[in-house]
């Protein structure tokens, strides 16, 4: 039988009573229902042997012990069979009938009557059950601690706090779901939240990348399915390196990459995001190694960004072996505040291999993602990135709506207001020059009056 059928049938069978359909106030007591499954009597002795050979048979759902008390005889059990596999006698394979009559086992199907309860059904198969037939069933949501945050869609908000409770109760170790009733605020990334079930308590603890972070999550931003990113930025630095993360919220960027002995300078204009960063840096044993800053982005950028670059990127710079890392992960907002980059610094621009490396998260829903991302930033730095940048999808976050990250290194003629040459240069060109008028026998050519000119105007 084709798993898909098997799938149907199942849900069918074992699906919530059809009187649940239209329930906005769970009634747990509402979703009792007896089915009829077929049973083979055995030896209670015998069980843990027998059930090695009878998987195929068995009945597999979870929440639904395979062996069960016999009530009429209490030195047997009932192992409950697959009741799409198992009809009669004839339903059991060759090798499972051997297996049987090795064990002096009667062969013979029961049927028994097995009553299902709110406890046997999963969270999707009741809200399928309960919402609107044909309808979207939320059963997915993020975790953050003991907060199960959701986004439901308006048919879904008649059935929000039935939906919030069985989220509660279908998955240990939540206490509280919350639904996002607004979008993220772009200036401090929060957004607002109403409590669907549960507790009121917004003051969480995340494991992320073994790394402790707390802090209250109705005031600052933190997205569980950025993991994986994380991590990845975390890998691209070595230690010795420096990193300005200059939108860090509670510390997901800054924190691991301290942990690698590199300088941070992070930052996050949210007072709370400011707060409770200041507090896991303490609590993950980083604080000596990051600088915590409560900054506009721009401020961030133009000031402690600059001043450390112009020690970084300097006169000593060619010493300097480790690279410098800017990590920008405000991605609705973040291409915008490339321009604080443009003429940056002063003095005399540092070898390209020393440059900034740029991490700048955006948001597409352009056809070509990754080409719309490297248009925009090479707009707003007034060059083009397609041949100099890299650009990783993210995550998918809504339907034609991508999470990115265009990686760069800021151009010199980007970050630098002197473009004037080094005196190397001038040195080289100098050479050059006087190479030409001796080969022209000290006669100056019109073609080479030019070249004169700039001589004696370098010197």
């Amino acid at each position: 039988m084709p798993e898909t059928e098997t799938n149907q049938r199942d849900s069918e069978l074992f699906a919530p009573p059809s009187d649940v359909r239209g329930m906005t106030k769970l009634d747990r007591t509402a979703f009792k229902k007896t089915v009829t499954i077929p049973v083979l009597k055995v030896r209670k002795e015998i069980v843990s042997k027998l059930m090695r050979s009878l998987k195929r048979a068995a009945l597999q759902r979870p929440g639904i012990k395979r062996v069960i008390e016999d009530p009429e005889d209490e030195e047997s059990r009932l192992i409950m069979l697959d009741p799409y596999k198992m009809f009669t006698n004839d339903s059991f394979e060759k090798a499972e009938l051997d297996i049987l009559r090795q064990l002096n086992v009667n062969p013979q199907i029961s049927k028994y009557n097995l009553e299902l309860t709110y406890e046997n059904f999963k969270s999707e198969e009741i809200l399928r059950a309960v919402l609107p037939e044909g309808q979207d069933v939320t059963s997915g949501f993020s975790r953050v601690g003991h907060i199960a945050h959701l986004n439901l869609r308006d048919h879904q908000l008649p059935f929000k706090h039935l939906i919030g409770q069985v989220m509660i109760d279908k998955n240990p170790g939540i206490t509280s779901a919350v639904n996002k009733i607004n979008n993220i605020d772009n200036t401090y990334r929060n957004f607002q939240m109403e409590v669907l079930s549960g507790e009121e308590n917004m003051m969480t603890k995340v494991r992320e990348n073994n790394y402790t972070y707390e802090f209250d999550f109705s005031k600052v931003y933190w997205n569980p399915r950025l993991s994986t990113e994380h991590s990845r930025i975390t890998e691209l630095l070595k230690p010795g390196d420096v990193l300005f993360d200059v939108f860090a919220g509670v510390g997901p960027f800054a924190i691991p990459v301290a942990k690698k002995n590199c300088t941070v300078f992070a930052n996050d204009l949210n007072p709370e995001s400011h707060k409770w960063l200041l507090h896991n840096c303490k609590l993950n044993k980083v604080d000596q190694k990051v600088k915590v800053f409560n900054l506009d982005g721009k401020d961030f950028l133009q000031g402690p960004v600059r001043e450390e670059l112009m020690q970084q990127l300097g006169p000593l710079s060619k010493e300097r072996k480790h690279s410098v890392h800017i990590v920008m992960n405000l991605p609705a907002k973040a291409i915008e505040f490339l321009s604080a980059f443009k003429l940056l610094l002063d003095g005399q621009p540092c070898g390209s291999e020393l440059l900034p490396i740029v991490h700048c998260y955006s948001f597409s829903k352009d056809a070509n993602p990754a080409k719309d991302v490297q248009q925009r930033a090479g707009a707003v730095l007034g060059i083009s990135l397609e041949a100099c940048s890299s650009v990783h999808l993210v995550r998918n976050v809504a339907p034609n709506k991508e999470m990115l990250c265009i990686t760069f290194q800021i151009p010199a003629a980007v970050l630098y207001k002197n473009q004037t040459p080094n005196p190397g240069f001038l040195d080289l060109l100098q050479r050059i020059m006087k190479i030409h008028l001796l080969n022209a026998g000290g006669q100056i050519k019109p073609f080479q009056k030019k070249k004169h000119k700039l001589l004696q105007s370098l010197n």
